[in-house]
């Protein structure tokens, strides 16, 4: 009687991978504007089925420095998470103010489906995010924007106004010149008209929108009412953190205010100076149409967006549709492969080097 040993091939979990080299290739190939345009459709989509979705507010690690946060969500099918910080001084060690990564898994078998670069793809979400609540919240026929604080953001959030609202000329304004120099020269690029000014009172005088993205962790009034004019929208993207606040409380009292997901707005944006009965409107029902988001022309109104977890997800999903599409194919050996996946341990025998080196000595254990 004869016997067959049968071989058990393992099966691999694969793991799409995006590095930095590979996002900024697929802005290169696809154009920043279809990539913004994308995102922001993507956005739409999925806060459409806000009601799918496991959410929560974003877990966060506070230093007298910056943040850490993991910003995680889920529907029936995947799992993301992001990592981020938020570190303004990171200028003195040339990094980045905001680093990211983030993962997107499988829901039924928890694998990871994509770990990928999620910094320059938060710079798009993020502008992709304030264009569609623009979209839904400013006046019509919108032509002027000004630009407070002139960091890595604002130029993510020109060009997403431009193309998605056809804002055509930007007030800028930046306490290191620098700073607004490079912003200049940016959208000079792109044949943008863009005007600098003195301080944040000229720069927002006459304008259809205000965005403030300035990078400080503290309490500030950067927009105080005395600036604020009938049918302005206000994008307020910079107070996005417990103790980091942009707008003067007296602005948020000026019209109704717009957010993502209220939980986390109350504890960390603008909105966290304002009483716990303070009104405020998830954007999602505007956008389902459940809400009416402006009233009337001369209306002004507020968005006050923190970054939800449910912009990186449909971030992701879009950057990794377009990688498949255009055959980006890297992948990471995240997982292993085990032929018995109850012998995990037995993986690193397999993996051991082929030469025979001499046993070494188990080190004492010292409680």
């Amino acid at each position: 009687m004869s016997t067959t040993t049968q071989t058990i091939t393992p099966r691999r979990a694969v793991t799409q991978y995006l590095s930095a080299e590979r996002v900024a290739e697929i802005i290169n190939k696809r154009g920043i504007a279809a990539c913004i345009t994308g995102v922001a459709s993507y956005i739409n989509q999925d806060f459409l089925r806000w009601n799918a979705f496991d959410k929560c507010a974003r877990v966060a690690s506070h230093s007298d420095v910056g943040v850490i946060e993991l910003m995680p969500i889920a529907d029936d099918k995947s799992y993301t998470f992001k990592y981020v910080n938020g570190h303004p001084s990171n200028h003195r060690f040339n990094l980045p103010t905001v680093m990211a990564f983030g993962v997107l898994a499988d829901v039924e078998t928890g694998v990871p489906e994509l770990v990928s670069e999620l910094t320059l793809t938060t710079a798009i979400r993020t502008a992709a995010m304030s264009a569609v609540a623009a979209r839904a919240l400013a006046r019509d026929n919108c032509k002027t924007m000004a630009i407070i604080g002139n960091g890595a953001q604002s130029d993510f959030q020109a060009l997403a106004f431009h193309h998605l609202l056809g804002v055509e000329t930007f007030h800028l304004y930046d306490i290191d010149s620098a700073a607004t120099d490079k912003l200049e020269a940016n959208l000079a690029k792109f044949g943008l008209k863009t005007k600098r000014f003195n301080s944040t009172k000229e720069a927002v005088k006459g304008v259809d929108i205000i965005t403030t993205v300035t990078a400080d962790k503290t309490n500030a009034t950067i927009i105080t009412p005395d600036m604020i004019e009938p049918g302005m929208h206000i994008n307020g993207v910079g107070g996005d953190c417990p103790g980091k606040t942009e707008l003067h409380a007296d602005v948020l009292r000026m019209g109704p205010v717009f957010c993502e997901f209220e939980p986390q707005s109350r504890i960390e944006g603008d909105m966290q100076q304002m009483p716990a009965d303070f009104p405020v409107t998830e954007l999602w029902t505007v956008l389902s149409g459940k809400v009416v988001g402006r009233s009337s022309a001369d209306q002004v109104t507020i968005f006050d967006s923190v970054g939800f977890a449910l912009e990186d997800y449909s971030a992701l999903r879009y950057m990794r549709d377009v990688a498949i599409e255009l055959g980006m194919n890297e992948t990471l050996s995240l997982i292993p492969a085990l032929p018995d996946p109850k012998n995990l341990f037995g993986f690193i025998g397999a993996n051991a080097p082929t030469t025979t080196t001499a046993a070494r000595a188990v080190p004492a254990f010292v409680a």
